[in-house]
């Protein structure tokens, strides 16, 4: 069976259930298995699967300690009729590449794919009297999407409680609201006075104050875990569609199966992008992996120089989801680039924490350079990229989607290797910046930039996203961010 050890170290040996339970190890690292190559997933038997025999197969492999009833009934409750594409992540052709759409989901982001999974997989880890006992608090940082699909998968989850910390003026306006008007008696979300590192920063210091711990359980019988992509239960979902579009190329008649492809990921966290890592250590034949940032490229400054710099501006975007400067993901990256060298990653990482950057040893660097590539945009070249891609194809992207379109037209490109973009976003999530974009009439709210969306481009808002207008906010709150760890507290007292 796999186990599953910190990044930083191999002192503590856990099942998928349990990491998927703490969700961030004791240490600070994150959780991997050493088994992840052990397996090897048969590509040709998946084509002309439905996407939920496909997430049965890699969720399998990943998380094998889940049998295969209980992997079955969680696929069904969470690739249902939630989805308004029969295929969960549709694959279309876009000019001479394709897009994979990743936000047909309840909250219109891709963060739906793992945060529909991740509520099923964590109801089923308590294995013992006193876990049942416990009730699970999620903890979660958001920079825009992760908040809402995790609120909307765990709201009103028996047993589970969620509190959702957003950087206050750095999310969308239809983002903030949401989070904002999340119903569900479980659920707790407050605005920072910061950015989205300072908050995700404060809820890992969060989890690595043992003294809280150890007041929650004593006193309100919580423990506390993530919904971040620090979790490995909302990582490996993430890894599924990679198999989903590979195959769908292949039903197209457009590969054989073993033929390589690229793919461009717009990211921020390296979650997305990492996914694909792992389906080519699982044996999708991925060729290469595009790693596409916005204005906060840390992400391509590391990838072309080999250190990694957080000490830097901070710019607030029309990709707020991608205001970066902290990839958490990047770490579990190293570790398997660097031949499982916990000391150089706890090494790094350290540097990282301390220094505010770290170095990467020139052999290690040109092993991830093999398979990553890099690429960024500024404000005006994603604003240019969604007008040039409903100009040449009519298809309407969102911010995030727009970095890796600008930046995949510009790599040279190999006839022979098929390219997917992963598209992230519905536009709509991001009326006012698309609808500018494409030069039309942005006067009054974001829901009329909507309206004006939809009616010169034939397309249609998601209704959960046009319903927005008339919703009532819960949630007002405003904190600093050293008030994050009281507010925790509080929240785990009324579950």
């Amino acid at each position: 069976m796999n186990t599953f050890h910190s990044t930083r170290s191999t002192d503590e040996m856990l099942t998928a259930r349990q990491a998927i339970r703490r969700g961030l190890a004791a240490d600070g690292g994150l959780y991997v298995s050493d088994a992840i190559t052990e397996h090897r997933i048969d590509v040709a038997s998946l084509v002309g699967a439905p996407y939920q025999r496909i997430a049965a197969t890699v969720l399998g492999a990943l998380l094998p300690d889940y049998d295969e009833a209980e992997l079955a009934q969680c696929i069904a409750e969470a690739y249902g009729e939630q989805w308004s594409d029969p295929a969960i992540t549709p694959l279309k052709p876009l000019g001479d590449d394709y897009v994979l759409e990743l936000f047909n989901g309840p909250t219109s982001a891709f963060k739906d794919v793992a945060l529909q999974m991740l509520p099923r997989l964590m109801s089923r880890t308590a294995t013992n009297a006193k876990e049942r006992d416990e009730r699970i608090m999620i903890l979660t940082a958001t920079s825009g999407d992760t908040g809402k699909a995790a609120l909307s998968g765990f709201a009103d989850v028996p047993g589970t409680g969620i509190t959702v910390f957003y950087p206050q003026g750095k999310v969308s306006p239809v983002q903030k609201l949401q989070m904002t008007t999340q119903s569900g008696s479980n659920v707790t979300v407050a605005a920072v006075r910061g950015n989205f590192d300072d908050a995700q920063s404060a809820v890992k210091a969060i989890f690595a104050d043992h003294e809280q711990a150890r007041r929650l359980a004593d006193e309100h019988h919580v423990v506390l875990s993530s919904a971040n992509s620090i979790n490995i239960g909302r990582l490996a979902p993430q890894v599924v569609y990679y198999f989903a579009a590979y195959c769908q190329l292949v039903e197209r008649g457009d590969v054989s199966v073993g033929d390589g492809v690229e793919f461009c990921v717009p990211t921020g966290n390296f979650g997305d992008v990492l996914a694909g890592y792992y389906a080519k250590m699982l044996g999708l034949p991925v060729k290469h992996l595009i790693v596409a940032s916005d204005r906060n490229k840390v992400l391509f400054d590391f990838l072309t120089t080999g250190t990694y710099d957080r000490k830097r501006p901070f710019y607030q975007t029309i990709s707020p989801s991608m205001d970066i400067l902290v990839s958490s993901n990047l770490e579990r990256m190293l570790y398997y680039m660097a031949d499982r060298d916990t000391r150089l990653v706890n090494m790094m990482m350290n540097d990282l924490a301390e220094e505010y950057v770290f170095e990467t040893p020139t052999p290690l660097l040109d092993k991830i350079r093999s398979l990553f590539g890099c690429g960024w945009a500024d404000e005006t070249q994603v604003r240019e990229a969604i007008g040039s891609c409903w100009n040449d194809h009519h298809y309407v992207i969102d911010p995030h989607t727009a970095c890796g379109y600008f930046v995949m037209q510009r790599i040279p490109r190999d006839p022979a290797t098929p390219r997917v973009l992963l598209s992230t976003a519905s536009p709509y999530k991001f009326p006012r910046a698309v609808s500018e974009s494409l030069g039309l009439d942005t006067t009054g709210t974001d829901f009329t930039c909507m309206d004006t969306l939809a009616k010169a481009t034939g397309t249609t808002a998601p209704k959960a996203l046009r319903d927005l207008e008339w919703a009532s906010e819960r949630f007002d709150t405003v904190i600093d961010i050293d008030h994050m760890g009281e507010l925790v507290s509080r929240a785990a007292a009324h579950l």
